[in-house]
């Protein structure tokens, strides 16, 4: 690819607007610069905070760490580039492939390619089943036949849900999905049961999680070949006023960031390393935008708190983000997602992804370095252990009542993996977690 120009637009109001331009001669020195039409208007926001308006070009580093941060990762970023004869690390010809429909509000156009007329194809029940049984090549597939950009790993992909007539739809061109829909077997065992679990017990536990459920696409609700997990995008809103698509409502896009985005850092920094207190960062980013910081800042503790006692050690920064109102002026916490009890595999896996007090090995950090935590990002110390002590005192409870919801369901595995996550998680009455008398 040489001198290209990408167009980047965003949603605002439930308009296309164009923001700015991606230029350069290839992945290496491409930069992003806003159009000077967008920055001219008052009431216009930056697409993302670590790219607040400007006049100038932003760097290529600076610009290559928010709109690769738009991209699959591993095996469906591989099988993309294959499929187009191309560098895995040349994210910008798979932006130019994927672009049309983001996380968020933001669309990639390449203009001198024929705009695909926005649709919804319609899947059969066979088709749903292959996506569970066939995984990660079947879902890679897919993202490039909607042109669709999801963040994560393999095994993913956004699709249209009719939830009056239960019917799953592929989007075709700039339609937006609506839900996000994973499988099972191609990562970990029962780990699609495993995620409802946990994301059922944090809701018990006052922490905002996005719908989900379980699709059953075959006759054994204990295969993991016969089963995926769908989970509602908050990002995607439908309105009385919504446009329709073959008698289908059209989502609204609502914009939002992940916090690797937001502060500027590379999808492969993800995991926390050397001591770069993402935690404390993050905090920061909530009380300088968030519409209530104070709220936000107390959501956020409870997720931390919560990842921790349930073993999930995948709480990297790319598994936090923002949300953006309609017109980009109200940026709150997003909903809780992505949680899975990791412990539950491997009673080794201890090396959390983000560090509390400064340690990344959970079977090391006591009650007494959440407390330096909670000082280190500027939470009063008495509200956020009040906090901690509400989530470690109830977790157990709303872990049974969570299992039971799913074993009446007809997912037996629900029981076993409760059973596990307390004995290989860090739930226990008689250790350093808990307050002193």
């Amino acid at each position: 690819m040489s001198n290209f120009s990408l167009t980047v637009l965003i949603e605002i109001n439930g308009v296309m607007t164009k923001a700015g331009s991606i230029t350069g001669t290839d992945y290496k020195d491409a930069v992003f610069a806003y159009d000077d039409s967008y920055t001219a208007e008052k009431n216009h926001r930056p697409i993302s905070i670590s790219l607040p308006l400007s006049k100038k070009p932003f760097s290529a580093e600076s610009t290559r760490n928010y709109f690769e941060g738009l991209l699959p990762e591993g095996f469906t970023r591989k099988s993309i580039a294959d499929s187009m004869h191309s560098d895995p690390d040349d994210y910008i010809s798979i932006l130019r492939e994927l672009g049309r429909e983001c996380l968020g509000a933001i669309q990639i156009v390449d203009e001198s390619i024929r705009t695909v007329e926005a649709d919804y194809k319609e899947l059969s029940k066979k088709e749903v089943k292959a996506l569970a049984k066939e995984g990660a090549s079947l879902a890679a597939n897919l993202v490039i036949q909607s042109h669709l950009s999801l963040t994560g790993a393999s095994g993913k992909t956004g699709l249209y849900y009719d939830e009056k007539k239960k019917k799953w739809y592929q989007p075709v061109g700039s339609a937006p999905s609506n839900f996000i829909v994973k499988q099972s077997h191609v990562r970990l065992s029962n780990i699609v049961v495993n995620e409802q679990l946990c994301l059922l017990t944090a809701k018990k536990l006052g922490i905002d999680v996005p719908e989900s459920f379980v699709v059953q696409t075959g006759k054994n609700k204990t295969e993991d070949a016969d089963i995926l997990f769908a989970t509602k995008r908050y990002d995607r809103v439908v309105t009385d006023d919504s446009r329709k698509v073959k008698d289908l409502p059209v989502p609204y896009r609502l914009h939002q960031e992940d916090f690797a985005q937001a502060l500027g850092i590379n999808s492969s920094q993800k995991y926390e390393k050397n001591g770069e207190h993402y935690l404390k960062q993050m905090f920061n980013i909530i009380r300088s935008y968030s519409a209530n910081p104070i709220e936000d800042q107390f959501k956020l503790w409870r997720i931390t708190v919560f990842n921790f006692l349930v073993g999930n050690t995948d709480n990297h920064i790319k598994n936090y983000s923002l949300l953006y109102n309609k017109d980009l002026r109200t940026v709150r916490l997003a909903p809780c997602y992505d949680v899975v009890a990791a412990r539950v595999y491997k009673n080794d896996i201890n090396e959390m992804s983000l560090s509390i007090n400064g340690k990344l090995n959970m079977d090391e950090v006591t009650r007494a370095d959440f407390e330096l935590e909670a000082k280190s990002c500027g939470l009063g110390t008495k509200p956020a252990m009040k906090i901690f002590d509400e989530v470690h005192n109830g977790l157990l409870e709303a872990l049974k009542e969570s299992a039971g919801e799913l074993e009446g369901k007809g997912f037996a595995q629900a029981g076993d993996i409760a059973d596990k996550i307390k004995r290989r998680g860090v739930i226990h009455h008689d250790n350093s977690l808990m307050p002193k008398n």
